[in-house]
């Protein structure tokens, strides 16, 4: 864990001993390269950090929501806190006592022009997701980040919002730094999403609560729908008609009452793939992962390793703040090569990385089509994919927005590369999972990002038998 958060004289979180804001983010730090070799069995029982889309969520509703929330269980790494600082700075109270992270928010409607431009570091979601809720206020709001999230493109969270009536002013491409001039009263609209993306439809979403009547997100493929649940349960009016095609048209009434909420967060699925994998690939391996969310918009990485042949075995289910929980036993599997459905993609974007290294070790092809969400995320991740693997001997094909893996179950001539990370935390701890069951090691030129999401990775790994320096 991050340790005890405090609020200092700045009204800024930071750490016991921290020097200031900063000293926990990993884009000021200088890069710390990481290697992992061949394991001998990962053993243990472990729980995953909370959820991350549902823990940069709860700093959202529980800052604008009237009253008290209560959260436990959440996240504590980078991206989501900065996203508290972000609501912060708008207003909202938070303090952390114990293990419990209390908010006391603004009031739908009520949130507070922020005197500074709002830092996301890293944090993609965080940005995405309080362009929505900021744009629509009558008040200027300026975003930054890291090397890393200047370089991805916003245009698809602010078309929308220009139909609203924000103004903005951005860099070259619509990227960061970037400033958003709200309307004095915004426009509801009706915007059908031209590509599945959870965080365009959160954020039209969250620019209608402070819009006057009914704004109306048409989604024709699934996303992951914790906004919708998280908005109902915090009291949003908001309604979901699905057509006969599977078309989704989610309604939302604008102006009304957020009442704060008592929130346990699940443990992140994207999280858990790393050692549930790294548990498949390395001989001899039997962990169980512990309080896993298993809401069905983010378990496609699970059903796509079962294809595989992967022994994943789904223990007490079970309801937890009204997303679906479970504990996985996940042991050493002979893994086969498949066609992945293109139509999965949404349900596992996050997980596509780790799923190739899955891949490497796979006996036969496994195809995976429908990636092209992964161009525009923390890094070029279907490029740096197809790089890393390259670097460390396995057989790939990347196509526009395809990439196949010709697997080696025995893990001969693996390994022994440096993988360029690009600052993104999801390329550093996929090929650390490579490293566990190659033939030689593998390195990424840096591990200091893993923290924006992740800070336990090492740890946790090491813990289970991991070999990582």
């Amino acid at each position: 864990m991050l340790g005890d958060y405090h609020l200092d004289q700045s009204g800024h979180f930071t750490a016991p001993n921290a020097t200031s804001e900063k000293s926990t983010m990993s884009h000021s730090a200088l890069p710390k390269p990481s290697t992992s070799s061949l394991s001998e069995k990962l053993e243990g029982s472990i729980r995953i950090p909370g959820d991350k889309s549902i823990s940069h969520r709860c700093f959202i509703f529980g800052g604008l929501a009237s009253g008290e929330t209560r959260i436990t269980g959440l996240l504590e790494g980078e991206d989501i806190l900065n996203t508290g600082r972000a609501m912060q700075a708008m207003g909202a109270k938070i303090d952390k006592q114990g293990d419990v992270w209390v908010i006391q928010g603004t009031g739908n409607g009520c949130l507070l022009e922020p005197d500074q431009p709002l830092d996301f570091g890293n944090a993609g979601t965080g940005a995405r997701l309080m362009m929505g809720l900021a744009g629509t206020y009558n008040m200027k709001t300026t975003f930054i980040g890291d090397a890393s999230l200047t370089k991805r493109p916003m245009g698809r969270v602010l078309d929308p919002l220009r139909q609203m009536g924000v103004q903005v002013d951005a860099a070259e491409g619509d990227r960061l730094p970037l400033t958003l001039h709200g309307p004095q009263t915004a426009a509801p609209i009706s915007y059908r999403v031209p590509m599945a993306s959870a965080q365009v439809k959160s954020a039209i979403l969250l620019a209608g609560l402070n819009t006057p009547g009914i704004t109306t997100v048409i989604e024709p493929v699934m996303t992951r729908d914790h906004t919708e649940k998280m908005l109902q349960g915090f009291g949003a009016e908001l309604t979901v008609e699905t057509d006969s095609d599977g078309t989704r048209h989610i309604h939302i009434v604008g102006q009304g009452k957020l009442t704060g909420q008592n929130i346990d967060v699940p443990g992140d699925p994207s999280s858990a793939a790393f050692p549930l994998v790294a548990a498949l690939i390395t001989k001899g391996s039997d962990i169980t992962i512990r309080n896993v969310l298993m809401n069905p918009t983010r378990t496609g990485i699970i059903t796509t390793l079962q294809e595989m042949g992967a022994n994943i075995e789904i223990l007490d289910q079970r309801l937890a703040g009204g997303e679906d929980v479970a504990d996985l036993r996940v042991r050493y599997s002979h893994l086969k090569g498949i066609i992945v459905p293109p139509e999965r993609a949404p349900s596992m974007i996050d997980e596509y990385p780790v799923l190739a290294i899955a891949a490497s070790f796979a006996e036969g092809e496994t195809i995976m089509d429908g990636l092209d969400e992964l161009r525009v995320k923390e890094s070029d991740r279907l490029a740096a994919v197809a790089r890393g693997l390259e670097a460390n001997g396995v057989e790939c094909v990347e196509g526009e927005m395809s990439l196949i893996v010709r697997g080696r179950p025995d893990g001969k001539g693996l390994g022994g590369g440096t993988v360029a990370t690009h600052l993104d935390h999801r390329i550093a701890m996929s090929f650390l999972v490579l490293g566990l069951a190659a033939e030689k090691p593998v390195t990424i030129d840096d591990g200091n990002m893993i923290a924006t999401s992740f800070p336990e990775f090492f740890d946790m790994m090491k813990g289970l038998g991991a070999n990582i320096d």
